[in-house]
């Protein structure tokens, strides 16, 4: 066996060793110590949701702030969470990250809320985490479809709308835009469809819905401050990297394949659960449109879709029994290219492999149960 392997193997062993003797991993992430008794291990509707958001800004002042940065058809509030520790004498970089685009996926939107929840867990006892938010500040948006999502809460019958709710054009009766296909990134050319009752609606032109807009205006005007973009989905346990366009290649396509293969290993050590790697046109289907490919185009180094569970049996009604599995893992994923693109950026440090994977997820689950043994 490979010392990498080794030290993977090891890692697994003193996590369950972990698990067995103080209980790291609850049934329920409502534990004494956990942010404010809110259950992440629920889907939440958008009341709740922006509650929440308020609650997190009220009781962590020094941490965290929030904005509106834009407005949807319907003239709801668009808003981030910007999470960062004050640094004298830095130039802070930042990381996007967006959830519930497309409306039906609500383990997104359960993702944003856990990755948010873990940060201001672990920020003051994980030093490298607490070095990452001194450099870079995290701007997380929970719900970025807002109309679409709530008018996925009002029954059964709305419960799989992905769109957005924008009106339809003229000598259409058909309701929303795919706004995962309105972004200026090889607008229209592929696997999109012109008919505005069809799921991939790609709009009467480029960024002509408000949502679409305003990350194109909030992220455009921080291009050279925002060094990774992630945007989560559902499903298909995917890392999706840029170009959604088969004939077009991303500059830094062999990194972004690595730094992904790499975070994909970090998540199958969690839970053992496979992510594949690579492009939409390889591994799913050709697309444009993308707010990923988007955010590529206009220089920001490090775009990824999250594609999370499951792979087919429950689609986008993942069961809540499953909501804490799939957040943990991809939360490792995440932080994984977080760090990576953050070292690199101040550290001018590029290491990827086994090994890195290893060191990654042993901090990862020595701060975690660490954390754990100080709440109990």
């Amino acid at each position: 066996m490979r010392k990498d392997d080794i030290m993977i193997a090891a890692g697994l062993a003193f996590l369950i060793l972990c698990v067995q003797n103080i209980d790291c991993t609850s049934d329920k992430s409502t534990q004494e110590g956990t942010p404010w008794n809110y259950d992440y291990t629920r889907y939440h509707p958008v009341s709740e949701i922006s509650d929440w958001m308020e609650r997190v800004v009220t009781e962590n002042p020094e941490l965290v702030s929030s904005s509106v940065y834009g407005e949807t058809f319907e003239g709801r509030n668009i808003t981030y969470l910007k999470i960062g520790l004050g640094s004298e004498g830095v130039q802070k970089k930042a990381i996007w990250m967006d959830c519930g685009i497309h409306a039906r996926e609500w383990i997104a939107p359960a993702f944003c809320q856990w990755f948010v929840k873990e940060i201001l867990l672990h920020y003051k006892t994980d030093k490298k985490l607490n070095e990452m938010l001194k450099n870079m500040d995290l701007y997380v948006t929970p719900v970025l479809n807002v109309d679409g999502y709530m008018y996925s809460w009002i029954n059964e019958s709305t419960r799989l709308w992905r769109k957005s709710r924008s009106t339809p054009p003229e000598g259409c009766t058909c309701h929303g835009v795919d706004l995962n296909r309105n972004f200026n990134a090889n607008w229209g050319t592929v696997g999109v469809s012109r008919d505005c009752c069809h799921n991939t609606y790609c709009g009467s032109g480029p960024v002509s819905e408000k949502e679409a807009q305003a990350v194109t205006q909030f992220v455009g005007s921080r291009v050279d401050q925002i060094l990774c973009f992630l945007t989560i989905h559902s499903a298909g346990q995917l890392l999706l990297l840029p170009y959604g366009h088969p004939h077009i290649s991303a500059p830094n396509y062999d990194e972004l394949m690595a730094v992904g293969q790499a975070a994909a290993k970090a998540m199958k050590a969690v839970h053992g659960m496979d992510y594949r790697v690579g492009t939409s046109p390889d591994i799913l289907y050709p697309n444009s449109g993308s707010s990923r490919d988007w955010a590529r185009l206009m220089g920001i180094p490090f775009s990824y879709t999250f594609e999370l569970r499951d792979k087919g049996e429950f689609g986008h009604l993942l069961p809540e029994e499953q909501i804490q599995p799939a957040c943990e893992e991809a939360f490792e994923g995440a932080l994984f290219i977080i760090t990576y693109v953050h070292d690199k950026a101040f550290h001018n440090r590029t290491e990827i492999g086994a090994a890195s994977v290893a060191r990654a997820f042993w901090a990862t689950v020595l701060a975690s149960c660490l954390a754990t043994m100080y709440l109990l």
